[in-house]
């Protein structure tokens, strides 16, 4: 599991000019912040202190990081039909389906098994139930396995 995202903080919009800050050499936090407070920062001093924290040990401002998809999120953007996605959703679910391939095996499933109902054809079914419990992922296997078992009733 990753480590929750950091929250948005007041100092956000202000990250910018601590790099550039930070590279023209003023490491100083005392310093920084005060910088700030004359440019409308209103924080604490002790959070520009974190911030600069890992520019001390040459690692990179702690950027807010994107939430992963939960997992009913991530199934239901493996549902939803692409042309019904949320633009949002379409930027990333590419992304999520690269970094686990079990959920791109996944999609490719669900996503032939709903044009297979979308286009009423079920000569495709067959080779998808194959395919599905082809797939190495036991959930999918065993409902193959079960669909398999009434796919008469399944095909009409």
């Amino acid at each position: 599991m990753r480590r929750p995202p950091r929250k948005p903080s007041t100092l956000d919009p202000y990250l910018d000019y601590l790099r550039q800050r930070w590279g023209e050499g003023q490491h100083s936090a005392k310093i920084l912040h005060e910088e700030l407070q004359t440019k409308g920062y209103l924080g604490h001093y002790q959070r520009v202190k974190m911030a600069v924290a890992p520019l001390r040990r040459g690692l990179p401002i702690d950027e807010p990081r994107e939430r992963p998809p939960s997992p009913r999120e991530a199934a239901c953007w493996i549902t939803t039909h692409p042309h019904r996605r949320s633009p949002h959703i379409n930027e990333h679910l590419p992304r999520l389906l690269e970094h686990c391939p079990e959920l791109k095996v996944t999609h490719d499933l669900v996503r032939r098994f709903a044009t297979m109902v979308d286009n009423q054809d079920a000569a495709p079914l067959p080779g998808w139930l194959s395919d599905l419990a082809q797939s190495g992922l036991a959930p999918l296997t065993g409902l193959a396995g079960a669909l398999h078992e009434d796919r008469h009733a399944v095909a009409q």
